[in-house]
C-alpha cells in the first residue's frame, strides 16, 4: 500500500519550502513539503525544477509509486493552460525511463487540447511513440475514464463468475482506467496542485466502497480513501470545512461513511479507521467475497433446472444471458457447491 505512505509522509512532514525563496528539490521530503503546501500559492515556475528533482531522485522510475507526482503536474497543467507548453517544454531533459510520467500527466491534465500539446512534444520522447499513439488514439484511458462513478452491478458481477458467460456476452467498447492504488493517488495530487472540488469528489465517491463485501480491491480503495481523507483534513482546516460542505451534498450512504470522516479528523481519532481498514480487509480475505457466501446459501436452497445465475441476470434485465445459463445449469450448481466448500 505505497500510497497510503506517499500520502502519510506528504502531511507530516515538518516543514515546506517558503514561497519567499526557490525551493532546492534536493530530497524526497523537501519536494513532498512543497506539494503539499503548493494550492495555498501556487507558483507554477518551479514546477520544472521540481520534476528534474524527482527525476534526479529516480523517483518517477516506478509508475505504481509515482501517481501523487503525475497527478500534481496534471493538475498544474490544468491551471495554467496558457503556460502549459513552457512548463513541459522545460522539464527537459529527463532520461528515457522516466518520460512516461510527462505522457500520462498531460493526458491526464485534462486540457481541451492535450492532445495538441502531447503531439508537439512527442518528438522529446521518441521511446514513448508507442504510449502516446495509444492516447492520441483514445486507446488508452484518462483520468476522467477512471469509472469511479460507476456502479457495478450485481447481474455484471456474478456474469463474471460464470465461465460460459464469456462466449455469449459482448465484450465492452469502452476504454476505462483500471482501479488501482495509484488511482487514489494521482487524484490527490491533482487535488494538491488546484485545491479544486473535482479531484476531491472522486476521492469522496471511493467512500461507497468501505461496505464492499465483494471486490477486495474496491474495499481497499474504499478503506484508504476514507483513511486518506481524513489524515488530510485533521491537518488542514480548509479541507476539513470542504468536506463538511461536500457531506449536505451526498447521497445517504456516501454522507454517513464522510461524517466519520469528520469526526475522526475532528477528534484526531484516524487511527480507529485504519484499523477498521484492516479489520474489513482481513475479514474478505478470510470469508470470500460476499456475492459467493450469497450465492452458496441460495444453492442450499434448492437447485433447479435453472440456474442461480440465470435467475440474476433476468432480475438484471441481462437477456443475451438467457440461453447460456439453461445450457450452463449443471456447471454453474456445480460452481455454487465448489464455492460452499471453500467458505
Amino acid at each position: 500500500m505505497r500510497f497510503v505512505i506517499v500520502v502519510l509522509v506528504l502531511l507530516f512532514v515538518p516543514g515546506a519550502a517558503s514561497a519567499s525563496r526557490p525551493p532546492d528539490f534536493m530530497s524526497r521530503d523537501t519536494i513532498l513539503g512543497w506539494i503539499n503546501t503548493y494550492r495555498a500559492n501556487p507558483d507554477p515556475t518551479h514546477v520544472p525544477a521540481m520534476m528534474r528533482g524527482l527525476a534526479r531522485l529516480g523517483l518517477l522510475r516506478d509508475p505504481e509509486s509515482s501517481g501523487v507526482f503525475v497527478g500534481f503536474l496534471a493538475g498544474v497543467l490544468a491551471a495554467n493552460p496558457e503556460r502549459a507548453d513552457d512548463i513541459v517544454t522545460r522539464i527537459f531533459p529527463l532520461s528515457d525511463e522516466q518520460h512516461w510520467a510527462i505522457v500520462r500527466a498531460i493526458a491526464y491534465s485534462g486540457l481541451p487540447d492535450w492532445q495538441a500539446l502531447l503531439t508537439r512534444v512527442s518528438e522529446r520522447m521518441p521511446d514513448r511513440r508507442v504510449m502516446i499513439d495509444k492516447f492520441l488514439a483514445g486507446k488508452l484511458a484518462t483520468l476522467e475514464q477512471a469509472p469511479i462513478e460507476k456502479e457495478q452491478t450485481f447481474g455484471e458481477k456474478m456474469r463474471e463468475q460464470f465461465t460460459l458467460a464469456k462466449y455469449f456476452s459482448k465484450p465492452s467498447q469502452e476504454v476505462t482506467l483500471q482501479l488501482t492504488p495509484d488511482v487514489l493517488d494521482t487524484l490527490w495530487g491533482y487535488y494538491f496542485a488546484t485545491g479544486s472540488y473535482r479531484p476531491l469528489s472522486r476521492v469522496i465517491a471511493m467512500l461507497r466502497w468501505t461496505k464492499e463485501r465483494d471486490k477486495i480491491e474496491f474495499l481497499t480503495l474504499g478503506s484508504m480513501a476514507k483513511y486518506t481523507l481524513a489524515i488530510n483534513a485533521s491537518r488542514n482546516a480548509g479541507l476539513l470545512s470542504e468536506l463538511k460542505w461536500a457531506a449536505t451534498q451526498q447521497p445517504e450512504p456516501i454522507a454517513k461513511v464522510l461524517k466519520e470522516v469528520i469526526e475522526a479528523a475532528e477528534t484526531a481519532e484516524t487511527g480507529r479507521l485504519r484499523n477498521e481498514a484492516l479489520t474489513a480487509l482481513e475479514e474478505l480475505k478470510a470469508k470470500g467475497p460476499g456475492y459467493k457466501r450469497d450465492v452458496s446459501m441460495w444453492g442450499q436452497v434448492g437447485e433447479g433446472a435453472i440456474a442461480v445465475g440465470c435467475i440474476v441476470a433476468a432480475v438484471a434485465g441481462q437477456v443475451e444471458f438467457g440461453v447460456p445459463c439453461v445450457v450452463g445449469g449443471v456447471a454453474t450448481s456445480a460452481a455454487l457447491r465448489l464455492w460452499d466448500g471453500q467458505k
